[in-house]
């Protein structure tokens, strides 16, 4: 079997080679060439020692030596290399308590955990597929390399890997790896919340996003999510809505991801009336991986306190007064827990808090809701409104989907036509105001606050001569 290597990974193939050593292109770079898919990074593995690496090659950085892996740089790209090794014991689920190289691929192959990812390949020797990677390529099956319970111990992280490659990938997870996660799910516990956060976004934007399922089932989420477990096991009872709270917020993810176009159920696109799908697209072609992240992430907690604040009145209907505040704070906990960056935290939790809130259908109220809401985050408060919306029963969808659009054309109008929507948008600044006299201090504030209050309502005053004639006007009210 022929594969193209790029350049520079053929290029330390071939000098390792060259001085006596064996090296092989390995792992997910192998797996992923395989399906036709572009790898994200390229891994080399050697009988080199590391030292002896680092002699090799003009510039090299100690990623972590002690386990046998340097990064060779060229061209400004890294290129991490490992010596052949075997793991010894290990204590936590997660670190061997040594590290020992050895002069045997098997031996190195066999200590990783898929069988997809422990293939390696060089132009001389061609494909090694010791542990059936290719089959089960083929079969479209996720099975651990020899004893599934003995990888799991190795490394638990790599028990809710086996659910993310099986979305990314569309695989199914092999019964006796699935078993082996049931018995071992506890071991999480010993997992850093930084790692666990990697793998689980990497499944929230994955093809198959709603195999979150699967870690809901097999136990996992307890010991990481355990808010998730308590939402897909509490029904809603109420008419607008057909899934428990956890599974409609999981629809709404792999609705979202429809709306980027990578979902791969095609039920799920037939959910989305074709002209609401067409303006999602548009809208999700405006962001970008992170921002698709927070979106998931949003739809994930959106209404995470359900369970928390549900209440049923005498007709056996739940009601979740209050859900949308205490989702968000919740979600903020969880988003820390989990240890997301400031940035995604406050917008997840923006998106949270409005994404129950009725705006008006009228202009100036519209402008306001805007405000308030900050037009950073409206195009991706309309697609979880979307997102919202089609994971919920068909009562009242139509109508729920009709305002969603026209706030759509309402914010499209704002943004074209250069609307005010904060102070920074004022055709006046704090310096137009001392020069007309106003003093620096509180009062300035409440002077422009005054001012984008009024251009909320008559935006077409939002000119320097306007807003001053307006202070001139009202100067005596404003600064009372």
């Amino acid at each position: 079997m022929k594969m193209i290597l790029p350049k520079n990974v053929s290029y330390i193939i071939s000098k390792l080679e060259q001085a006596g050593f064996e090296a092989y292109a390995v792992g997910g770079c192998v797996r992923d060439t395989l399906l036709d898919r572009k790898p994200q990074d390229w891994d080399i593995t050697t009988s080199a020692k590391p030292l002896q690496i680092k002699e090799l090659f003009k510039k090299t950085i100690d990623t972590g030596i002690q386990h046998g892996t340097v990064t060779v740089m060229l061209d400004h790209v890294g290129y991490e290399v490992t010596t052949y090794r075997i793991d010894g014991e290990y204590e936590d689920n997660r670190h061997p308590k040594k590290v020992e190289f050895t002069d045997n691929l098997k031996l190195d192959l066999e200590r990783r955990d898929f069988t997809i990812n422990a293939m390696a390949y060089n132009d001389n020797r061609g494909l090694v597929d010791e542990f059936g990677g290719i089959k089960d390529l083929k079969d479209g099956i996720i099975r651990c390399v020899g004893d599934a319970g003995q990888r799991f111990d190795e490394d638990a992280l790599r028990m809710l890997r086996a659910v993310r490659f099986a979305g990314q990938l569309g695989f199914a997870i092999e019964e006796k790896t699935r078993e082996a996660i049931v018995e071992r799910a506890d071991h999480l516990k010993n997992i850093s919340a930084e790692r666990i956060r990697v793998e689980l976004t990497k499944l929230l934007v994955s093809k198959e996003a709603g195999r979150i399922r699967d870690a809901y089932k097999t136990g996992m989420t307890k010991y990481f999510l355990p808010e998730l477990d308590a939402a897909m096991q509490t029904e809603q009872k109420n008419p607008h809505h057909i899934y428990t709270v956890g599974e409609h917020s999981i629809c709404g993810i792999e609705l979202m991801n429809c709306f980027f176009g990578i979902t791969s159920d095609e039920k799920i696109y037939d959910k989305i009336p074709e002209n609401v799908l067409e303006t999602a697209k548009k809208l999700a072609a405006k962001m970008d991986k992170k921002q698709q992240t927070v979106l998931c992430m949003t739809m994930l907690l959106h209404d995470i306190a359900k369970p928390a604040v549900m209440t049923v009145d005498e007709k056996g209907i739940g009601h979740f007064i209050g859900h949308p505040a205490q989702s968000e704070k919740m979600a903020k906990k969880i988003m820390r827990r989990l240890t997301f960056d400031n940035d995604s935290i406050s917008k997840a939790c923006r998106l949270i808090r409005f994404h129950d809130y009725r705006m008006e259908d009228k202009s100036r109220a519209f402008r306001r809701a805007v405000s308030k809401i900050g037009a950073d985050i409206m195009d991706m408060l309309f697609l979880v409104e979307y997102a919202d919306v089609l994971a919920q029963s068909d009562m009242q969808r139509d109508e729920k989907l009709a305002k969603i659009d026209a706030g759509v054309k309402r914010f499209e109008y704002i943004m074209a036509n250069a609307q005010p929507l904060s102070i920074k948008d004022l055709a006046v600044t704090g310096s137009d105001l001392i020069a007309a006299g106003v003093k620096p201090g509180p009062k300035m504030g409440e002077i422009l606050k005054a001012m984008l209050d009024k251009v909320l309502d008559e935006p077409e005053l939002n000119t320097k001569d306007g807003l001053l004639n307006y202070l001139k006007c009202n100067s005596s009210a404003i600064k009372r």
